[in-house]
């Protein structure tokens, strides 16, 4: 790579053969276009009225979604910048599980936006003030608006539930679901010093192809994906006691070498009775405890699988260590990781443990525990890519019914929050000095952009849906939004949009950020790529010429 350096008409090699650099406006543009074009892919996915991608990867798998961060994770971006706006929807859908679209939109919308302005000459440092400074306008304001509601109440949960699962395929069913999502999202959230806490992993998703999507159920416990060990062990437990173990059933393997000398078939015979002494030492230490369910998360010795039939227990072995920890939660047991040290204490106990055959497969149902801590919610639905799309849609309605319990605040949906913010940061812009005063404005065009999107995806003309919008937060009207079902304006809070302040904020702080860290970026300098190292004389594997064979 040369630069412009020259000694003594000698020109100066910095970088490495076949490195590229591009910088100032040219390297700015490619960013910008690279990030905008990311959005532009996404943008037809907005809102209930959105289109469905299909995406197929290198093996010909085929994903059927509207959900951003799926959509763009799929796409394998190489692009630099365009990389940093798939991080915008993936920041997004860990941090708040929803508005991963939205966030990518705003985010090409800011970066549209300061390309005009620099264009006219304003500096991308004067723009990055401006648009911090409105981004912090832009919080201030989202929590002045917002709707407090109770952590605990379910309706407003099922109500930003169902909104979210709007734009999605279930959408006809998302009442229902916002049912299982609601209760499911109340049944583990636990009460501390600062309100309430949830952690989605404490719901399990199982997922099985096969009947409707209204045949999806929340079980009060826990389906493990496990059949019985032994065919003569009771299918059924009702009452069950049960006993989490960490540790092999089987006698342990040593872990170095070691010899038995046996020279006689009397010693052989001695052996194994010993061998045999211990594993029934092994269910003896069980069925003291009165146990009458047995899950291991390792294995179980075919001996002691027939000793435990014998007893008429419930055995299922290999379950994940995460399943295992769902079912200390659901059952109130305590893994156990030394049978001697096993007292009654450490045992569970749930309702009925059940063996079911769901579909083609066997799968264990662990229900009607006490207090349970853990639930598991099975997905049914017509074909894998139902399913598959019902697992995800679920996941943004869990995710925004915790929001709403961990954060009892909620907006009205629709593009009015936006067209809300736009008004009031082109307000506040007015009492900015200079130059970014401009990015302010921008930044609240800029918002914008989601009724506008809203609108287009719904067939609707975005010119005068944008006006009556303007003119009716201007009068006053905080939830006046884009209706796409009637196809006008509408007040968002009458017909029940909500969605969380938490995905509002989010929004904000994460397409604000990686804005402003694309609009610093004025130089890119692409190393060169790695050459194969050359291959030995004689080909690949080959000998050097002259050592032939003999």
């Amino acid at each position: 790579m040369r630069l412009s350096s020259q000694s003594a008409g000698t020109p100066i090699l910095i970088l490495r053969e076949g490195a590229s650099r591009s910088r100032g406006r040219e390297a700015q543009r490619a960013n910008m276009m690279a990030a905008r074009i990311v959005a532009e892919a996404v943008k037809s996915a907005l809102g209930p009225k959105g289109m469905d991608k299909m995406l197929v990867d290198s093996m010909g798998d085929v994903t059927i979604t509207s959900d951003g961060r799926t959509v763009l994770d799929e796409m394998d971006i190489q692009h630099p910048a365009a990389k940093m706006m798939v991080e915008v929807a993936k920041t997004q859908d860990d941090e708040v599980g929803d508005g991963t679209t939205t966030s990518v939109i705003t985010a090409g919308e800011l970066l549209a936006k300061a390309e005009d302005l620099i264009a006219k000459r304003v500096h991308p440092t004067v723009i990055i003030d401006g648009y911090r400074k409105a981004a912090e306008k832009a919080l201030e304001a989202l929590d002045k608006i917002a709707i407090s509601v109770k952590p605990n109440d379910k309706e407003s949960l099922k109500k930003v539930a169902m909104t979210s699962m709007a734009s999605k395929l279930v959408a006809e069913n998302r009442e229902y679901l916002a049912e299982i999502a609601s209760s499911s999202i109340l049944q583990v959230a636990e009460k501390g010093k600062d309100g309430y806490k949830v952690d989605i992993d404490d719901i399990k998703v199982e997922k099985k192809a096969g009947k409707a999507l209204t045949d999806t159920k929340l079980i009060n416990g826990i389906i493990i994906d496990k059949e019985v060990v032994h065919s003569g062990m009771p299918k059924r437990v009702e009452n069950a006691k049960i006993v989490l173990l960490d540790t092999a059933l089987e006698i342990e393997k040593t872990e170095f070498d070691a010899k038995i000398n046996i020279e006689s078939p009397e010693q052989m015979d001695a052996f194994l009775k010993e061998e045999q002494n211990m594993l029934k030492q092994m269910v003896k230490k069980i069925t003291a405890k009165s146990v009458n369910v047995v899950i291991c998360q390792k294995g179980i010795d075919d001996l002691v699988q027939h000793f435990l039939s014998r007893k008429n227990i419930f055995a299922v072995r290999r379950v994940k260590k995460s399943d295992m920890e769902k079912l200390a939660k659901a059952t109130g047991a305590k893994i156990a990781t030394n049978l001697d040290d096993l007292t009654k204490a450490d045992l569970g106990y749930a309702k009925l443990v059940e063996q079911r055959k769901i579909g083609d497969d066997k799968m264990t149902f662990i229900e009607g525990c006490k207090n349970p801590r853990s639930v598991t919610i099975l997905i049914r639905g017509g074909t894998e890519r139902i399913v598959d799309e019902a697992e995800r849609s679920l996941h943004d309605a869990l995710c925004v019914s915790r929001d709403v319990v961990e954060e009892p605040k909620i907006v009205a949906g629709g593009g009015a929050p936006e067209m809300e913010l736009a008004k009031i940061i082109k307000e506040y812009a007015e009492t900015l000095p200079g130059r970014e005063q401009l990015a302010a404005m921008r930044f609240a065009e800029a918002f914008e952009a989601i009724p506008t999107t809203l609108a287009e995806n719904a067939g609707l003309d975005p010119i005068d849906i944008i006006s009556e919008l303007r003119a009716r937060h201007e009068k006053g009207e905080v939830w006046a939004g884009v209706d796409v079902h009637e196809g006008k304006v509408g007040d968002m809070k009458r017909i029940n949009v909500f969605e969380p302040l938490a995905v509002k904020k989010q929004i904000i702080k994460s397409a604000s950020e990686a804005a402003c860290m694309i609009l610093k970026i004025d130089d890119i300098i692409a190393v060169g790529k790695m050459k194969a190292p050359p291959t030995p004389p004689g080909g690949p594997g080959g000998m050097p010429p002259g050592m032939g064979a003999y």
